[in-house]
């Protein structure tokens, strides 16, 4: 596998809003391994854009966990870079120039539905965790203008087009729009961007070469790349992980706290001993 000039960027980035957990950590062991076995560089990225839910002490935890375990970094939140910072909660401004690059080209629209809005819908199926299909009550030309109380910015997907990408541990992965996932929120009513801007736009601002990440956001990716090219960026690779489950089989959770590595740690657990069940 090739990768730019600038050589090998990966990244681990947590959301402090729990401890982290099992299932984080062989995520991100395979991210720590594949930047060490391409002599690259690992960045760590605070995505603290969850404003009720992350917490100080979280990230302090996020932190003292992740070397615990033995992960090390070469820039982050607690090391600097060249590409600080690297807290998102400190990136607004480059999530706001995005957002205004979108708005101009007409690529986005305001839409004042709420969640439960989408939900109610008769159109609009729903699975598993993943953000319910836009039902396009607010979707231009069709709608008049929302109010301008709560409103959230969409993403406009090109209806039927089939978005593909070749993932490094599942292979070829293809997902129409329109169908697997409607238009998205890209600026959210409380001012804040939402998941897919912050990430598409980061990782192209730090030269991220290959993300890995866990499965549960192959389909995350497709939209991704979607602002991506409305943004003239050039994408990473992507690499997506197995998730880990419980006894089960349930997916683990922050909620898992039995199996976050603070308890494991307490428990007398050692990393070693954890890192032996990745392989």
């Amino acid at each position: 596998m090739k990768f730019p000039a600038l050589g090998y960027r990966g990244r681990l980035a947590p959301s402090p809003t729990g401890l982290l957990h099992l299932g984080h950590a062989r995520t991100f062991w395979t991210a720590y391994q594949r930047a060490l076995t391409n002599n690259g560089v690992l960045i760590l990225r605070n995505e603290d854009l969850d404003r009720p839910r992350c917490k100080p002490e979280f990230v302090s935890g996020m932190l003292e966990d992740l070397l615990w375990f033995g992960f090390r970094w070469q820039e982050g939140p607690d090391l600097s870079g060249p590409f600080a910072p690297y807290s998102q909660s400190e990136r607004l401004p480059f999530y706001r120039a995005a957002f205004e690059q979108l708005k101009a080209s007409g690529t986005i629209y305001p839409c004042s539905c709420s969640r439960q809005d989408v939900l109610r819908a008769a159109t609009a199926p729903h699975a598993g965790e993943d953000e319910p299909i836009y039902p396009g009550t607010c979707r231009p030309p069709h709608a008049d203008p929302p109010p301008a109380a709560k409103v959230n910015w969409r993403f406009r997907v090109p209806d039927g087009e089939t978005i593909a990408f070749t993932d490094g541990y599942f292979g070829s992965q293809q997902f129409v729009a329109g169908k697997d996932f409607g238009d998205f929120i890209v600026w959210r009513h409380d001012d804040v961007p939402s998941y897919q801007l912050a990430v598409a736009v980061d990782d192209d601002a730090m030269k991220i070469t290959e993300v890995v990440r866990g499965e549960d956001l192959l389909k995350s990716t497709a939209r991704q790349l979607l602002v991506h090219r409305a943004l003239n960026l050039v994408p990473p690779q992507f690499y997506h992980c197995p998730l880990m489950t419980d006894d089960s089989g349930v997916r683990l959770a922050k909620r898992h706290d039995a199996l976050s590595l603070r308890a494991l740690r307490k428990a007398g657990v050692t990393p070693a001993e954890l890192r032996r069940q990745f392989s």
